[in-house]
């Protein structure tokens, strides 16, 4: 009897990788189409949640319907439309949600924009991410008089960053707030305080939102991808070539507020990353600046995948760029936020021990 090869969870990474950023008429594109139509009913629904993973489930199944459509494959093609359509119900409730605690925050004249959550749109991240300037009673007395929301147990990474979840009733994604600083420790003020004034107005879903601008929304990503999670998700790299190359980037003001911020390093590392990335299935990279190529620490050749996510090298790689953003805030004598980001490694290690010993880091992260 002839063995059956199961594709590997790395494998479905390089297809959806090819789907969504290799030109469709490319080998690449059509040997993972390919690919994909010759998927048994098990090894779809791995894909299928690989892309929920990788927040590009609307993005992917998108194509993979027309494409089996266009092959007469009726039956993977009522697959994949089964997963958008169960995706985007998903994501039309959240948005209705969204939409409502944006609208009461402008009742009470409070600022928010809406962070991370819309910038993998027409898919939609795991929560709801917000920020603003209000003051914590204000937000939480909001979200709780207005949504009967229940404030979640916060963590030790929760105080530190100045955030709050909610869960509200009928909305199965968590609201996270960040109220007046961003970042791991929250030492992130300069960044936060002009977010608001920066933001700009989109619409999606025939909704309105306040969301950052590129050079923000590209910070506020390499925050959380370099000095945080230290992986990457398909849907980091889809948005951010996207961001890179549609003319809302200017790279020379993106330069200038990340070094105040600290980050440029990080920020140049994390577009390099991108374009590295992206020239496997395209062919050609997103043709960043010199200056940017310059200031990277490393590129996409250091990037491995690894329980579902491409990760990110943090010793020694990601360490010094910590090392950086620290040493960049107490040279400008900005000893609260220095104090705040030097926690980090020994948040770090108690988060470590506590999965260690009882499989969780709950209360710490």
């Amino acid at each position: 009897m002839n063995q059956v090869l199961v594709p590997s969870s790395k494998q479905w990474m390089s297809v959806l990788s090819a789907l969504l950023l290799a030109p469709p008429e490319s080998q690449v594109a059509v040997d993972a189409a390919g690919r994909v139509r010759n998927a048994s009913r098990e090894d779809f629904a791995a894909l299928v949640a690989l892309a929920h993973t990788n927040h590009v489930i609307v993005r992917s199944m998108e194509i993979i319907r027309r494409d089996c459509e266009r092959a007469g494959d009726a039956e993977r093609a009522a697959w994949a439309a089964e997963a958008l359509n169960g995706e985007q119900a998903r994501i039309a409730n959240a948005l209705d949600h969204l939409q409502q605690i944006c609208a009461a925050f402008a009742a009470e004249n409070l600022d928010v924009t809406v962070m991370k959550s819309l910038d993998h749109w027409p898919d939609l991240g795991s929560d709801l991410d917000l920020y603003t300037n209000a003051a914590p009673q204000a937000v939480c007395g909001l979200m709780t008089k207005h949504f009967g929301a229940q404030i979640a147990d916060r963590s030790w990474g929760d105080r530190l960053a100045c955030k709050w979840n909610f869960e509200i009733p009928g909305l199965p994604e968590p609201v996270e707030v960040h109220v007046g600083r961003l970042g791991q420790t929250g030492e992130q003020i300069l960044l936060a305080s002009r977010l608001p004034s920066r933001a700009r107005t989109v619409e999606m879903g025939g909704r309105t939102f306040r969301v950052p601008s590129a050079s923000d929304r590209l910070m506020i990503s390499t925050l959380q991808r370099m000095y945080r999670h230290f992986y990457f998700r398909l849907c980091d790299i889809v948005d951010s070539a996207w961001l890179a190359t549609s003319g809302l980037l200017d790279f020379s003001e993106l330069r200038s507020s990340a070094q105040a911020a600290g980050i440029w390093e990080g920020v140049a590392t994390y577009l390099v990353i991108v374009s590295d990335y992206v020239r496997q299935y395209r062919g050609t990279d997103l043709g960043l600046p010199k200056f940017v190529q310059e200031s990277a620490r490393f590129g996409g050749e250091l990037i491995t995948f690894n329980r579902d996510f491409l990760r990110v090298p943090i010793m020694p790689q990601s360490a010094s760029l910590y090392r950086t953003q620290l040493t960049g805030l107490i040279r400008k004598g900005e000893l609260h936020s220095s104090a705040r980001l030097g926690l980090l490694p020994w948040l770090a290690t108690a988060a470590a021990v506590g999965h260690k010993l009882t499989g969780s880091d709950k209360g710490i992260w």
